[in-house]
């Protein structure tokens, strides 16, 4: 594939990130002008998220932002090459992902936790071979929890990655459980290498606890302005942590008078990052 001068890869979550499902406002216009993004040859966006791949083409139906060219689903363990309105899966991201599980399937795993009352797994659509997803109480003792998991899993030599999160609107915390080297990072990553996307020109953008892999790794990365106290904290000192503070935006509004919460927000460190997209995102705007 011939690549243009720019070649800039936009990776980012959707719910609460570009998708205004939250319970902040959104800047009207902010989709637009995203859509006006990712049809530049320039750009290349792919959507790094905790759906399904149908749950991804249900928020593109109903939200109406762009269709991507790669898609990254259920936190990491899925990639999708889009072409001509078609999804291609990457069965080399299975291979790649599959020896940390020591052979078990996803049902196989879950049926190791079955008798932890912590965890409610979550519907069926939210499950697959590397993905094994839960509900758990908001205020549990995340780290207690995440312990006694890893403990039972490793005495089956299985080597796992626990992203936990909080869907505020719900009041419920979140758990995947992943193969080790299956987050959201290592796809991006992985996604990288296989299309020659260098870091200068890869801008991430999230705003929940299954993003922070990736929003602290040293990759450029935006937290939105809608982002949690708890998760902009604690992104905050990992990122001063590894002492690679200018590598995380903190979207704060005021970009083109808009307030920096999801695709704004988005806009506004894509905009930090890369200042040729802040010229084409004024023309836009005028």
């Amino acid at each position: 594939m011939t690549r243009v001068a720019e070649n800039i890869l936009l990776c980012t979550d959707l719910d609460r990130t570009i998708l205004p499902n939250g319970r902040h406002d959104e800047s009207p216009g902010a989709r637009a002008l995203l859509r006006s993004i990712a049809n530049r040859p320039e750009v290349t966006l792919a959507y790094v998220s905790g759906r399904s791949e149908k749950l991804i083409h249900d928020a593109i139906r109903e939200f109406g932002v762009p269709e991507p060219s790669y898609a990254i689903g259920d936190v990491g363990t899925t990639i999708y090459e889009v072409g001509d309105k078609d999804w291609h899966f990457w069965e080399a991201w299975s291979a790649e992902i599959a020896p940390d599980w020591n052979g078990l399937t996803g049902e196989q795993l879950a049926a190791l936790l079955r008798d932890n009352a912590q965890l409610r797994p979550q519907e069926a659509e939210q499950q697959n071979r590397f993905k094994v997803s839960y509900y758990t109480p908001e205020n549990v003792d995340r780290e207690r929890l995440l312990g006694s998991v890893q403990e039972r899993l490793r005495r089956e030599n299985v080597k796992t990655s626990l992203i936990w999160s909080v869907d505020e609107a719900k009041h419920v915390g979140l758990l995947d459980v992943l193969p080790e080297s299956a987050t959201k990072l290592h796809a991006v990553q992985f996604l990288m290498r296989r299309k020659g996307f260098d870091e200068a020109h890869t801008v991430f953008a999230g705003d929940s606890g299954n993003d922070l892999p990736v929003l602290t790794s040293g990759l450029q990365a935006v937290l939105v302005g809608n982002a949690s106290e708890e998760v902009r904290g604690e992104a905050v000192r990992d990122i001063e942590a590894k002492g690679l503070r200018d590598r995380l935006y903190l979207a704060r509004g005021g970009f083109l008078g808009m307030n920096g919460n999801y695709a704004a927000g988005v806009l506004e460190g894509l905009a930090h990052f890369l200042p040729v997209t802040r010229r084409w995102l004024e023309a836009e705007r005028r």
